[in-house]
């Protein structure tokens, strides 16, 4: 401090205000990362990217599921010979599976017998019960060459000349109708992708806005000093791709650790009633290696929407500021 011809003391400002290198003051971001909205927009990508990733692994558990009923059933020929007054069932079934036996693609014929076919009556009919007065059909079940297309009709007419009462079921209504499950799972997997990415957009649109709107007058200094929109832009692109980045790998991650220890879950109740049901319905319950780079490529693809969606706001709002 000094005096100046009896005037009060001046003082140096400069040593109240340390100034920053220059090189520290580059480095720093125009968009702050650490802000409130954008971990608000962190958890909003990474909530969006887990439920994209598990709706996406559903489906290709369920489509998995679907694509080995359909080829364990399509392997399958079933043949029914009914009970008949005056005729012989055990000669009728070891006639008709005889007559199978010399068709054309089929490798392999078994027929069920009458406690086999009972035991398969007992979760309709419980057990216990006598099916000695009840008109039961007896069931042979062929198993088809892969690869091979079985000549239907000839079955059918070798089988009904040998027993009229039989009947040959391909089980095509059964595949028909797992198809047509697996194609609704599918399309239902399809939109609720496509709700997950519109409201991915709409959080990203927001959030841009209010990135925008917080840095003002930061934007409106660049626009003074000559920066283009183009590099404005560009340095809030990287921040949002950054965010939703960072975002996709939290939910995509959480959502293949829920994957692999559901698989281990599945492990655990194999064998109970509960397990096997849920290993009829999503087979054992794991992805495969091509599952898990799909819900990888899916993450990237949230992180590049959040960025593109950020994008296009930020041009329309700098027209707005300007």
């Amino acid at each position: 401090m000094s005096r100046v011809d009896g005037h009060s003391p001046m003082v140096d400002l400069a040593q109240d205000h340390p100034q920053l290198p220059a090189r520290a003051r580059n480095l720093s971001p125009i968009v702050p990362r650490a802000s409130i909205s954008g971990r608000a927009l962190v958890a909003v990508v990474a909530i969006m990217t887990f439920l994209a990733s598990i709706t996406t692994g559903a489906v290709l558990l369920i489509g998995a599921s679907a694509a080995e009923w359909q080829s364990d059933v399509a392997s399958e020929i079933t043949v029914q010979v009914r009970p008949e007054t005056g005729r012989d069932i055990e000669r009728d079934t070891a006639a008709v599976a005889d007559a199978m036996k010399t068709q054309a693609g089929i490798i392999d014929v078994r027929p069920f017998s009458k406690d086999e076919a009972a035991q398969l009556l007992e979760p309709w009919l419980g057990s216990g019960l006598s099916l000695d007065d009840l008109p039961v059909p007896r069931v042979i079940v062929a198993r088809v060459q892969p690869g091979t297309t079985l000549d239907l009709a000839e079955l059918r007419s070798r089988v009904v000349q040998v027993t009229p009462t039989a009947s040959v079921d391909d089980h095509r209504a059964w595949i028909d109708r797992m198809r047509s499950m697996s194609n609704a799972t599918v399309f239902g997997g399809v939109g609720i992708l496509a709700l997950v990415i519109v409201a991915t957009v709409i959080s990203v649109s927001f959030a841009t806005r209010g990135a925008m709107a917080a840095n003002r007058p930061i934007v409106e200094v660049l626009h003074f000093v000559g920066a283009a929109d183009g590099w404005i832009a560009d340095r809030f692109f990287r921040h949002f791709l950054l965010l939703g980045l960072e975002g996709g790998v939290i939910g995509g991650g959480v959502a293949m650790l829920f994957f692999g220890f559901s698989e281990s879950v599945a492990g655990w109740f194999s064998g109970t009633p509960i397990g096997d049901q849920f290993g009829a319905l999503l087979g054992t319950f794991s992805l495969r290696p091509s599952g898990y780079l799909v819900l990888t490529a899916q993450a990237v693809m949230i992180a590049a929407i959040t960025a593109w969606a950020s994008r296009r706001t930020l041009f329309a709002t700098l027209d707005e500021i300007e």
